[in-house]
């Protein structure tokens, strides 16, 4: 997968992409970075890539003109005609404008061969690259940062541990936190349960490790006494709980089978 970023703060990300499983996954090839400075395509002494609003207000916006240039340099065609061609590539502006970024959206962009990320800056983007550029608009969150460079390098992280070969397991990613698709109390027959389950949309459950005695804190005993079934179940009774706790919303769009539904009705029963 190629990732285009556009920044006016090209050196932003000489340190976010350097390290861990984004550092891996592009030396083993499974992704390439491409970083645009922005300013490359002004042509005026001064570089100019933002100008005031028309009709007034507070603040810069950046121009269409740079931003169209250097996306025609990357042979990215406008919206319509990508549309048209059904080209695996998309187009996202990052602004506190767009729609949230979710795990489910970062596995829906694993299915593309190209992201190229617009990272928005000032009091936003001239919205005529939304209408005719960008497929989408995306937020990571219901705040305003300074620029869409932390966006983009949150995106890229996520987008590519979902894919195939970036995790040392991948497994790994279908136990992690917000998850979809994977049946949490799912057993082949035959076969003991497995003491790891896909979190299938909930927040992950608590994990431990050495020593199982630290200053007094003890390790829950289930998870030492060897029993799968015990074991399974109090970590899914613990993402529950979890959840519930800190975001019930989750619990909307979960797939909870009958044995989650008991253990929520205990859960809430002790509160």
């Amino acid at each position: 997968m190629k990732f285009e970023i556009i920044t006016i703060f090209p050196d932003f990300f000489r340190g976010p992409l350097d390290y861990g499983i984004v550092r891996r996954a592009r030396e083993a090839g499974l992704i390439d970075i491409g970083i645009r400075d922005l300013r490359a395509f002004a042509h005026d002494r001064h570089r100019t890539v933002d100008d005031r609003p028309f009709g007034g207000g507070e603040g810069m916006v950046l121009k269409p003109e740079p931003i169209f240039e250097c996306l025609e340099s990357l042979n990215v065609a406008p919206r319509k005609d990508r549309m048209a061609d059904g080209a695996r590539e998309s187009v996202v502006l990052l602004s506190p404008q767009g729609r949230m970024f979710t795990q489910a959206v970062a596995q829906r962009m694993t299915e593309h061969d190209r992201i190229v990320l617009i990272c928005g800056r000032y009091e936003g983007v001239d919205e005529r690259v939304s209408e005719r550029l960008a497929d989408c608009e995306i937020s990571v969150g219901d705040f305003v940062l300074s620029g869409g460079e932390l966006a983009a390098a949150v995106i890229v992280d996520t987008v590519t541990r979902l894919i195939p070969g970036a995790l040392g397991n991948a497994a790994s990613s279908q136990q992690e936190s917000f998850t979809a698709g994977a049946v949490p109390m799912a057993r082949v027959e035959g076969e003991p349960p497995s003491a790891t389950c896909g979190s299938g949309g909930l927040l992950d459950y608590p994990h431990y490790t050495r020593p199982a005695e630290f200053r007094g804190m003890q390790v829950p005993e289930v998870l030492v006494n060897g029993n799968h079934e015990e074991i399974r179940r109090w970590r899914r009774r613990c993402a529950l709980k979890k959840t519930l706790r800190n975001r019930p919303d989750l619990l909307r769009a979960a797939e909870l089978s009958e044995e989650d539904r008991k253990l929520l009705r205990e859960i809430e029963g002790e509160r």
